[in-house]
């Protein structure tokens, strides 16, 4: 067969390095011809999927924020040598939609979210496609440039304004009980500031392995204050939309409570908070709160051996609209789902999420379909429970599981950060999306 030629490199590829790794890439330098795109075309045959070209753009995306070095994944992703040997792997976790960790249900419920680093059933199918091609990785030429990264333990909202810090650094001990501590951080605020983007995480390398999670709160000079927001394992970061914030007032102090436990290994633990301010001369409409919603904490009694489902209740006593949820239920817990059920008695589903206790994930909505909730709408939250041997992360499926606040108890509410509205805005808002939904049809 005459094969047509027009770029002289393209005759020539790498032979896949899996049957050498652990070989240094300069010591292989066997070379294999391949038809050029002409002759595939010609042969009818459907262009090579590599990792330079198709699946390197995706990893950049959706991977490499956590699979690089020094970062919290076990292994980097930034390049073919890195990614080559674990490409069986890569198949079957995003396969399985277990990794890049997002577990928003794909068939029910608002599916534009912000931040959504979840694979799309074509960038899946390009993934599998290249694992069952061999792994081929392509032109050099094709490689996108890498991205650029914060350093490990820097902060995803880019540079605070102000991060403050637990003044005390617990040890926690290898083998102990659950324990709770309380600690008070003086701000240093000297004049009101809104925020418009908050995180909480472990401070210190290895301190996420013992930190259940950190609730922070603000305690104002002359007394209330309110939620802040949460940390857990795997929690981002909460960022309210134009026009939302939350008030810290000067002089507040902010309070952690920190539930730590022990895993086998003394580990040094101690939490940080970040804060993105509004401009001093920028007032936001609207006041973000966290809401610490349809608690169950009665209701939660799961029989060893045995899946079981929780139902909380929420009323909302003036329009809202919800910003972002946050599952938390414990190792047992499999599902999450919330709903509203409105004055009309009309039943919706808002969104449904796998749960993981490794990944503690805020989803925050677009923007233009946040829902917007009238007044005496009930939020009805479903939680369910896997209490069997086939739930690996059960710590004990021989044993009946209630309401604890240990990891090895259960929970079962959303965090969901919401503001309040006036009718008059929310009556302005709805119309101005049934004029937007007839004009994108």
């Amino acid at each position: 067969m005459r094969v047509e030629v027009t770029d002289v490199s393209s005759l020539f590829r790498a032979r896949t390095l899996g049957r050498f790794i652990g070989l240094p890439a300069c010591a292989i330098a066997v070379f294999t011809a391949y038809p050029t795109v002409s002759a595939q075309r010609a042969a009818g045959a459907a262009p090579q999927v590599t990792f330079t070209k198709d699946v390197a753009p995706i990893l950049q995306r959706s991977c490499t924020k956590c699979h690089r070095p020094d970062s919290i994944a076990p292994m980097s992703l930034l390049n073919y040598e890195e990614a080559r040997p674990w490409a069986r792997s890569i198949k079957q976790r995003v396969s399985a939609r277990e990794m890049p960790p997002w577990f928003i249900e794909r068939n029910v419920g608002i599916q534009k979210f912000k931040d959504d680093q979840s694979l799309s059933d074509d960038e899946i199918a390009t993934i599998v496609k290249w694992v069952d091609s061999g792994a081929p990785r392509g032109n050099p030429a094709d490689m996108p440039q890498a991205p650029k990264f914060t350093r490990a333990y820097e902060w995803a909202m880019g540079t605070p304004d102000l991060v403050i810090s637990t003044p005390e650094i617990v040890t926690v001990p290898a083998v102990a009980p659950d324990w709770w501590t309380n600690q008070e951080i003086d701000t240093g605020l000297t004049e009101d500031r809104y925020i418009q983007a908050i995180e909480s995480k472990p401070m210190l390398p290895g301190s996420e392995k013992v930190i259940h999670h950190a609730t922070t709160s603000m305690r104002f000079p002359e007394g209330g204050g309110g939620q802040l927001n949460e940390y857990a394992v795997g929690k981002n970061v909460d960022v309210y939309p134009d026009g939302a914030g939350k008030l810290i007032k000067a002089g507040t102090k902010i309070t952690m409570n920190i539930h730590q436990h022990s895993i086998g290994e003394e580990i040094k633990a101690g939490v940080s908070v970040a804060f993105k301010f509004y401009p001093k001369d920028v007032v936001p409409k609207h006041v973000a709160v966290a809401l610490h919603t349809a608690d169950s904490y009665d209701s939660i009694d799961i029989p060893a051996g045995t899946v079981g489902r929780v139902d909380g209740y929420e009323l909302l006593t003036k329009p809202t609209k919800v910003l972002s949820f946050q599952p938390h239920l414990h190792n047992r817990g499999s599902r999450q789902c919330v709903e509203a059920i409105y004055p009309n008695g009309k039943i919706e589903t808002l969104s449904c999420a796998k749960h993981n206790f490794a990944w503690m994930i805020a989803y925050s909505y677009a923007d233009d379909v946040a829902p917007l909730l009238p007044a005496y709408t009930m939020l009805h939250v479903i939680s369910w429970y896997d209490n069997t041997a086939a739930n690996k992360y059960n710590p004990d499926a021989r044993n009946p599981v209630g309401f604890g606040n240990r990891s090895v108890d259960e929970m079962g509410f959303s965090w969901m950060n919401i503001y309040q509205m006036t009718d008059e805005e929310f009556t302005a808002e709805v119309a101005a999306r049934v004029r937007m939904k007839q004009t994108n049809h």
